[in-house]
This record gives C-alpha cells, sequence and structure tokens, in this order.
C-alpha cells in the first residue's frame, strides 16, 4: 500500500509499507531506504516483560554489527578442534581474541591478519598452559606466512601485555617428532625403516643434550638440529638396515621438511661423536668414520660426560690448553681458529686430527666464515698516535666532578 511523501535519500515519492519479520516498515522501493520501523519483541529481558522494541534494538541486528567477530570465534574454535586441544583451551583462546578484536590496534588490520588473529590467540593459549605447540605446525595449518603469523603474534602480545613462555627443547624435541611417519606401517613406508616412538623420542632428547653440551644449539634455530638428531637416532636403533638411507630419503619417508642448515648440524654432530669415539677404549682399534661412528652412538651416550672431558678441554682445563698454545707447546692443540691455523700449520692440524683435546668453544669460533674488515685509515687518523698534549681548553670536557675540578685549578694555580 503505498504511503504519502518522499525518501530524504533519493527524493523518490515510491514509498511503501513492508512486513519484515512481523513488523510494519515504512520503505522506499527505489533505493531500499528504511524510512520507519514497527515494533517487536525478540530480546529475551524485553519478551520477560513483554515490551516491544525496535529491530535495530533486536538480537537480530546485534548479531549483524558481531558478525566478524563470531566468524572469528567459529575459527577458534574449528583450530581448536583439529588440534584436539581441551576445553578450558579452547574458551581461553576465545576470550583473547574477542579482547583482540576490542583493540583499537585491531581495527583497521587487514582481512588476512585478521584470519591469523584467531591462530595467534591458539598458539599463546598453547604456550601459557605448556602445551607444546610449534609456530610451524600452526602456519601450515592456516596456509600462512611464518612472518606474517610472527608479526601478528608480536603485535598480540604487546597490546593485550600477554606474558608467553618459551618452549623448552625437550618439548619441541617431542612435538616435531610427532609429526613423523615411521611410527606404523605404511605402504611407501619399507618395513625396517618403521621404529618404536618411544625409543626413538628417547635416544633422540640424548643426542640433542649432547649438542647443547657442545655449543651447537647456542644461538642457532632448534629444528634442524632435532631433524638431524632425529635421524642419527634413527640409524643407530637399526644400522644394519639404514645406514645406506641419506638424511633427504629419511625426511621425505618421515613427511618433514628438510631444513637446509640440517646438513650442517648434521656434520658437527658427526664430528662431536668422532671425537668422542676417539676416547672410548673398546673402539680406538677400528677405523672409525661418520659411518660406522653411527653403529655406537649407544655406547657414546651411555659415557657421554666421560668421552666429552677426555675429548676436549672442560673448565680449568681449557686455560690450561690456551696457556700451552700460547707458550708454543709442542703438545697444544689448535686454537679458537683451528680451521684457519691447520691450513697454516700442519702439524698442528696433524694433531688435532690424531684426537688431542682441544678447548670446548662454540663453532663460530672453531670455523670463523665471516671476518671482520677494518677500514683503511685516513691520512689524518693515521697521522694521530694518541700521546698529543691535551689543551687547557679541551680538558675540562674530561672532568667528571666537582673534586675533579677544583683538583685541576688547584693543579693549574701551582703551574
Amino acid at each position: 500500500m503505498a504511503a504519502r511523501g518522499c525518501c530524504p535519500s533519493c527524493g523518490s515519492a515510491a514509498l511503501v509499507e513492508d512486513a519484515h519479520y512481523a513488523q510494519q516498515q515504512l520503505v522506499c522501493a527505489a533505493c531500499g531506504c528504511v524510512l520507519a520501523e514497527g515494533l517487536l519483541t525478540t530480546t529475551y529481558t524485553e519478551e520477560e516483560h513483554l515490551r516491544e522494541v525496535t529491530y535495530s534494538q533486536s538480537t537480530g541486528q546485534k548479531e549483524q554489527l558481531s558478525r566478524c567477530l563470531q566468524r572469528g570465534i567459529r575459527r577458534v574454535r574449528d583450530i581448536c578442534k583439529v588440534l584436539q586441544l581441551p576445553t578450558v583451551f579452547e574458551e581461553t583462546a576465545v576470550s583473547y581474541f574477542q579482547r583482540a578484536l576490542q583493540h583499537t590496534s585491531f581495527h583497521l588490520v587487514s582481512l588476512e591478519k585478521k584470519e591469523l588473529l584467531g591462530g595467534c590467540c591458539v598458539f599463546v593459549t598453547c604456550r601459557q598452559h605448556n602445551w607444546p605447540l610449534t609456530m610451524g605446525t600452526i602456519c601450515s595449518l592456516l596456509y600462512a606466512k611464518q612472518e606474517l603469523f610472527a608479526s601478528v603474534y608480536l603485535s598480540l602480545q604487546k597490546e593485550l601485555g600477554l606474558s608467553v613462555p618459551a618452549l623448552s627443547l625437550a618439548d619441541l624435541v617431542k612435538t616435531h617428532l610427532n609429526s613423523f611417519r615411521l611410527f606404523q606401517h605404511a605402504a611407501d613406508i619399507p618395513a625396517p625403516f618403521v621404529e618404536d616412538k618411544e625409543k626413538m623420542v628417547a635416544r633422540t632428547m640424548q643426542i640433542v643434550e649432547l649438542a647443547g653440551e657442545t655449543w651447537l644449539v647456542t644461538g642457532r634455530h632448534p629444528v634442524p638440529i632435532v631433524t638431524a638428531a632425529a635421524f642419527l637416532s634413527w640409524q643407530s636403533l637399526q644400522p644394519a638396515a639404514r645406514l645406506t638411507c641419506t638424511f633427504a630419503r629419511f625426511c621425505k619417508l618421515a613427511g618433514v621438511d628438510l631444513p637446509p642448515p640440517a646438513h650442517l648440524r648434521l656434520k658437527e654432530l658427526l664430528e662431536i661423536l668422532l671425537r668422542m669415539a676417539s676416547k672410548l677404549a673398546w673402539l680406538r682399534v677400528f677405523n672409525m668414520d661418520k659411518k660406522t661412528v653411527v653403529k655406537h652412538i649407544g655406547d657414546l651416550l651411555q659415557h657421554r660426560i666421560f668421552l666429552l672431558k677426555n675429548a676436549f678441554c672442560l673448565e680449568d682445563e681449557e686455560e690450561q690448553c690456551a696457556t700451552a698454545l700460547s707458550e708454543g707447546s709442542p703438545s697444544s692443540p689448535p686454537a679458537a681458529g683451528g680451521a684457519a691455523q691447520e691450513k697454516g700449520h700442519p702439524l698442528e692440524g696433524k694433531r688435532q686430527r690424531e684426537g688431542s683435546p682441544r678447548p670446548l668453544l662454540p663453532p663460530c669460533l672453531i670455523n670463523p666464515r665471516k671476518r671482520l674488515r677494518t677500514a683503511a685509515l685516513s691520512a689524518s687518523d693515521s697521522a694521530i698516535t694518541g700521546d698529543e698534549p691535551i689543551s687547557d681548553s679541551e680538558i675540562e670536557q674530561y672532568l667528571r666532578g666537582p673534586e675533579e675540578v677544583r683538583a685541576f685549578r688547584k693543579a693549574k694555580a701551582w703551574q
């Protein structure tokens, strides 16, 4: 039924009354503008008292306004269900997401970052409850780039003031090995390659601890080290059938990525094991190499403390090694730049290969890759020796307190 008047939006006179959700509305047929709306009862509190409210105050309009929040909450709950997290984790992650959307810093961010925000809330919740979850796992679940996810995660942590504990290396080993496909029989995995999960996790933990004691973990990304340690532990449990398997094939069968630095971490671990094997009595008669030493990893780990003490200069012995090296002792080991000195001094390199103990230092000091380049001094700088006299006007810049000022004035008065 047509009504009199004009639309304030477009000026059209085609105004009609339309029943929407059982209420009468005055709507412009040309542009769809709602000029007036009737009354209805849709909120729970108002219905209890039989009060009529407008549609803009009803539950339906509130749901329309919070559609982004509802979609984000569903996304958070779906992630928790996929990860099989407890209910308390899910509720905590939802509360973090609600707080984040209410914060002004996340109002104008891109849609991609808002979708990652739910994953960040789940990630924070798992870390706070000591639940082993890595950033790589949740990024693969969300098909997100780790750099973008890390930026959203840091913003969330900063704006909400969240305290997030770091994931321990032991938890990381268990989490990383949980994704391996070598613990169950499959059509594409040979039977000798299937391994017991608990045995492999236990031995991998021991190798990672050995890497931590020999400076291989400090300052490095942990995933390549854990991957290399898992490969060595897997080979050592059944060396007869697995020594011929390459590192790349192992990662392919396990269904995990092969990080580029993992080959270097594997090489460093094998070098540590070879030095330890040279100090074990019943292994000295064998000509050990990087292949055969894997067979004896169990024995090496069992006597780890004794072998490390004899294979390297530890604690107070490190000072003795440095003193012997500075004095040019014939039995002195190579210093921190062992690789560079081995090229210049063949005798020193020969003694190192024979198994003489050397200081237990980080690999960056033993085999430095990058050397600092000193800039060439200009003619004016090279002329300065540091013995030039300081003028009276300039010396006041070096005075630190009133006592020094008084002493300087008194000494000047004596001149």
